[in-house]
């Protein structure tokens, strides 16, 4: 037993070393359990003969009823793995050659100890038989015997059988038949050929799993964030069947053609970016309904069901005097006019030739911008025809003949174009209605050489503006 400690001690610390390198899914394994040495089998005439009682002559087998031997094995491929055994047992049956009348006999050799070192190259036949739980194999290799003081080199052959009760842990079965290079059948001389049979458990470990979603690094897309086998250990938080990395909307159930997100009202707009997600909409309105089609969602048209303009908030401009002009283009909304007027209406030709005739009678102090007084009644005239038209503006225009100096002329005519235009916006009319200019003698409609002439000349202008 004291032997025995120093090989598991041995063992384990080679697995401890090992076990630093692993870098793929379990490639490493332990067994450990009983073992049994046979030496009938080299002691036989005929291969026949060697393997015809394999199993009825376990009377002859040496067995330490203990744990007593150790394997390590290192998976290295294409169902190849490379394995260190080290076993121990008490040799008490020795089976010596066959009598001249065809029979063995077993002799004690005097409890010799056993020792046994061996490598070997298993090969696996499991993925060849599409198992998962039972694994079949064949081994070659060699090794070193010793029985007490003696020993010898062997070259080993085998088969075996492993039992996967889960993907980590099994029961394994093996026998190998070991050649000996030092066969004189001698006990306590040499080494001979033998049959050594082992069972016990294996354990498979050396896998990753860094986030104990329980798939393997090496397989693992995620190997960070647990998830799940499906998704190659990717997480699906809503489980909707879009892993996370892809799941534009990992908390909430979606679809794929949202790439994973909900689209409640089913418009083809995901909820995160439907301004109505209850009401199935328009994705050029950010799946809001748009009920009459004039760009303006429903919920932001006051008049849904009538198209209208978005700076009236969905609804038409309305024309209250119905003279085709809208209200908001309309300069007299509530009055009835023309499109060339804006709206409003126009001075009707008999007015404006009213005007026409009372501008002209205007009259004015020589050579100054105040009134005549025959000219108030006039004015108060023009007041009333520009009272009864309040949308309509005018321009006065003051005229002078050709008498004095051009440019005195010119500023005469305006200050009393200014002054009509002062006077009316003094008794009523809108100033906003009324511009004034003055053209000095410029624009004579008679002869400045006559009476007559001149006495057109001077004159006030009432001009319509449109």
């Amino acid at each position: 037993m004291k032997h025995l400690n120093k090989l598991i001690t041995a063992v384990v610390l080679l697995v401890g070393l090992l076990s630093q390198a692993q870098d793929v899914n379990n490639t490493w394994a332990i067994s450990f359990g009983t073992n049994a040495v046979d030496t009938r089998v080299s002691a036989a005439s005929s291969i026949k003969d060697q393997f015809s009682n394999y199993f009825n002559k376990s009377d002859n087998w040496n067995v330490l009823p203990s744990l007593s031997y150790l394997n390590v094995t290192k998976y290295a491929g294409d169902n190849f793995s490379f394995g260190l055994t080290g076993s121990i047992n008490k040799m008490s049956k020795f089976v010596n050659t066959q009598t001249p009348t065809g029979d063995y006999f077993v002799t004690n050799p005097g409890d010799l100890n056993y020792y046994a070192f061996d490598l070997d190259i298993k090969y696996s036949f499991m993925k060849m038989i599409g198992s998962k739980s039972f694994e079949p194999a064949a081994h070659i290799g060699g090794g070193y015997t010793f029985l007490d003081d003696v020993s010898a080199g062997t070259m080993n052959a085998g088969l075996g059988l492993t039992y996967w009760m889960t993907e980590l842990v099994g029961l394994s079965v093996q026998s190998t038949y070991k050649h000996s290079f030092d066969d004189a059948r001698m006990p306590g001389v040499d080494v001979p050929s033998h049959m050594q049979h082992f069972a016990g458990l294996i354990f498979k470990f050396g896998g990753k799993d860094t986030d104990g979603d329980g798939i393997y690094d090496r397989d693992d897309a995620c190997p960070e964030v647990a998830g799940l086998k499906e998704f190659k250990g990717c997480p699906d938080t809503d489980g909707d069947g879009i892993v996370d990395a892809s799941d534009a909307c990992p908390d909430a159930a979606g679809t794929v053609a949202m790439n994973g997100c909900p689209d409640t009202d089913g418009d083809g707009v995901a909820d995160k970016e439907d301004s109505c997600p209850e009401v199935a909409g328009l994705k050029a309105l950010k799946g809001c309904p748009d009920t009459d089609g004039d760009g303006t969602t429903d919920k932001d048209d006051k008049c849904p069901n009538i198209k209208g303009p978005k700076e009236n908030a969905g609804c038409p401009w309305p024309d209250t005097d119905g003279d085709s002009v809208l209200d908001k283009d309309d300069k007299c909304p509530t009055e009835k006019g023309t499109v060339a007027n804006n709206g409003c209406p126009e001075i009707s030709q008999a007015a404006m030739n009213t005007l026409d005739g009372y501008a002209k009678t205007i009259l004015f102090n020589t050579g100054k911008s105040s009134f005549q007084k025959q000219t108030l009644p006039v004015l108060k005239s023009i007041i009333a025809i520009l009272k009864e038209n309040p949308t309509a503006k005018f321009n006065i225009a003051g005229h002078t003949d050709s008498t004095g100096n051009a440019a005195s002329n010119m500023v005469l005519s305006n200050e009393r174009a200014a002054a009509v235009k002062n006077y009316l916006v003094s008794n009523g009319v809108a100033a906003d209605r009324l511009t004034s200019n003055g053209y000095g003698d410029t624009q004579p409609l008679g002869d400045n050489s006559t009476d007559e002439g001149r006495a057109s000349n001077r004159r006030v202008e009432v001009k319509y503006v449109k």
